[in-house]
């Protein structure tokens, strides 16, 4: 495993901006009069929308260089080329409520991955509609929010939920297989900063049991995705999929078991590649710089 980067010295700059010349001229020659040294660049030209996307990776040797100086500093530099960007401190981890019911696969799998170090990620909460996983919270001093969910109590628990938000200033909210439908409004209001996980079968095998009629219909392959939330149910714009191929020799109950694997993995790339700014939205796609 790398190194963390070191708190006020490593930055990463996204960008996305019309297509034209002299861009990576342009950021380069920004990097070099901050003393910037570059670690990690990647780019992507979409030809197809005419829009430039970038990635810029790199710490800095100036002390007077902070944060809000070099966002300051870059100002002009996004104003002449119509850049839309973001400067983030690499080293600050991504404060992230997670949300589950009554399936905890993913939940345990981000908390083992964020308590190794291999998520760059802080949970100040997790919140639930049951207490299923209240004891597991309490085993990582997590702080665990039971907020109950009904027909008639959905807005008052999203209202809670976004109280949580603010008052733990949350960067993002995962949704670890957490099974409530959220309202349009409340979509709205996480846009960009809230990642669901869902089984592959989508559009097939709506509702309950989605397995059991997989396997019904002899399936050959069990995937899972990962997409930030938006109003239009399961069709915000995809981050990671992944598929396992499966055969005729597994039963209902060992199809749940492969797809919990890849929905795990697959929910845990997205949040690391979110977390650490891999992830740009390009309309209904995104462009992952991984």
């Amino acid at each position: 495993m790398s190194p963390r980067p070191q708190p006020g010295r490593s930055y990463v700059l996204t960008l996305s901006c019309p297509d034209s010349a002299g861009l990576v001229h342009a950021v380069s020659g920004f990097l070099v009069r901050n003393s910037g040294n570059i670690l990690q660049s990647q780019q992507f030209d979409d030809r197809l929308q005419d829009r430039f996307f970038m990635r810029v990776h790199f710490d800095v040797s100036d002390p007077d260089a902070d944060l809000q100086t070099l966002r300051y500093r870059f100002g002009p530099v996004a104003e002449a080329h119509r850049i839309s960007w973001t400067l983030h401190d690499a080293s600050t981890p991504t404060r992230t409520l997670i949300m589950v019911s009554r399936f905890g696969h993913c939940l345990n799998d981000l908390l083992f991955r964020s308590r190794t170090g291999a998520l760059n990620i802080e949970i100040p909460a997790i919140v639930s509609n049951h207490r299923d996983f209240e004891g597991l919270a309490r085993t990582y001093g997590i702080p665990f929010h039971h907020i109950p969910v009904t027909k008639d109590t959905k807005p008052e628990a999203e209202a809670r939920l976004l109280e949580l938000v603010r008052e733990l200033d949350i960067d993002l909210v995962v949704l670890a297989r957490y099974m409530q439908i959220l309202s349009d409004d409340l979509c709205k209001q996480l846009e960009g900063r809230a990642i669901n996980i869902h089984h592959s079968f989508l559009p097939s095998f709506k509702g309950a049991r989605p397995y059991e009629q997989a396997y019904a219909r002899g399936v050959k392959l069990v995937g899972a995705t990962a997409h930030y939330v938006t109003p239009d149910l399961d069709e915000g714009q995809i981050i990671e999929q992944d598929v396992v191929r499966v055969d005729h020799s597994l039963d209902p109950s060992e199809l749940v078991t492969v797809g919990r694997d890849v929905e795990a993995q697959v929910l845990a790339h997205a949040v690391k590649w979110h977390s650490e700014n891999r992830v740009m939205t390009d309309g209904n796609r995104t462009v992952v710089f991984r």
